[in-house]
């Protein structure tokens, strides 16, 4: 069930809410999660040439980080997992990315693969979705969305090889 209760655009001033607002992309009326998620394209590019170590070592930072910046800001909405967090998308499509070939293809076809195990929710991001609450249960299935759209790229990867 969505939420119906509307953040306030000043929210975006404590800089935690900024960023799990997705830099203001959560306040989107519509489709926010796809919003959010089109918010990590330009850090994915940021951070895109760095070693595979250095990569995952961000995003390793960015998810543990996420958590907290989740938990913070769904209890201060006073609700769980409010479809305007979108910090979660953020991480889950960096986690996409990890060791994919580069190029504006590659970046599409992760934008596409995550988005749709995200909305699909296929088990078990489905029950991990319904069963773990907090900052790790915002975090959680998207970033099993991520490794499951990860693994579908590098298979597509493969089979152009």
């Amino acid at each position: 069930m969505k939420s119906t209760v509307k953040i306030p655009p000043a929210c975006l001033k404590n800089p935690v809410h900024f960023l799990a607002l997705g830099f203001g992309t959560g306040l989107m009326p519509k489709a926010p999660g796809t919003f959010g998620t089109l918010a990590a394209i330009p850090v994915y590019y940021a951070i895109s040439n760095f070693s595979t170590g250095l990569y995952v070592s961000v995003v390793l930072f960015v998810s543990l980080a996420g958590i907290a910046i989740c938990d913070y800001t769904s209890k201060q909405l006073r609700v769980h997992d409010h479809p305007g967090i979108v910090f979660d998308e953020i991480s889950g499509y960096l986690l996409t990315m990890i060791a994919v070939p580069s190029g504006i293809w590659w970046m599409m076809a992760g934008f596409v693969a995550f988005r749709i195990f995200d909305i699909l929710k296929p088990w078990p991001i489905s029950w991990l979705d319904k069963h773990v609450h907090g900052g790790l249960g915002i975090m959680l299935d998207d970033l099993l969305a991520g490794v499951m759209a990860c693994l579908v790229l590098h298979l597509i990867n493969g089979l152009l090889s």
